[in-house]
């Protein structure tokens, strides 16, 4: 948040993250995974469930049914489709994630929400992040050395995984707390745009 960004009194604000849930079955491939990295590299276990994450902001909860507005147009105007997952990537020096070999329609959609929603995601001077490269990420915020171990071994090693997204999630916090919350369920429908702004008004 900007130095000079002032908080409204009595507005909450919240953390948000737009995101595909991969559905139970890869969810519990990914925790095991993650487990037994964790376990390995002694990172402290974290609570977080496996998610594709689409892009992430700060705002007031006040805007927050103009945001779910735009977010169903556009998951009413996108189409439902398969993520196929193989193997490793990283982030040097710091992350360790599976790695997302159907980009295109994930990057179609991310490009979707930014062009559509960003500007209500906008929090002062902190801007929306939105990712550039789908993935799924098994350990961020590493110390040297456990990165430099784990992806030692992890790039060697093999995964591989597949689901069908038919749908995203808002998540929401209050900024400060730790527990997520789901703000909103979104149904992909690849509707035609006159259906779409028939539905709205």
């Amino acid at each position: 948040m900007g130095p000079n960004k002032q908080l409204l009194p009595g507005y909450r604000l919240c953390d948000y993250m737009i995101v595909i849930d991969p559905g139970e079955d890869i969810s519990g491939k990914v925790m095991k995974v993650r487990d037994t990295f964790n376990s390995a590299y002694t990172v402290d276990t974290t609570a977080w469930k496996p998610n594709l994450l689409l892009g992430s902001f700060r705002q007031y909860s006040m805007m927050e049914e103009r945001i779910i507005n735009k977010l169903k147009v556009i998951a009413m105007g996108h189409y439902t489709f398969r993520v196929e997952m193989k193997d490793y990537g990283s982030f040097p020096s710091h992350s360790i994630y599976i790695n997302i070999t159907s980009k295109v329609p994930i990057q179609e959609l991310i490009r979707k929400i930014r062009s559509a929603a960003q500007s209500l995601m906008r929090f002062g001077d902190d801007k929306p992040y939105f990712s550039n490269e789908p993935h799924m990420m098994i350990a961020k915020k590493l110390k040297p050395w456990q990165y430099e171990k784990g992806w030692l071994e992890y790039s060697q090693r093999h995964f591989t995984g597949r689901f069908v997204a038919s749908e995203m999630l808002l998540l929401k916090r209050y900024t400060g707390e730790k527990s997520w919350q789901v703000a909103k369920h979104f149904q992909f429908q690849n509707l035609p745009v006159e259906v779409k702004q028939a539905e709205l008004f």
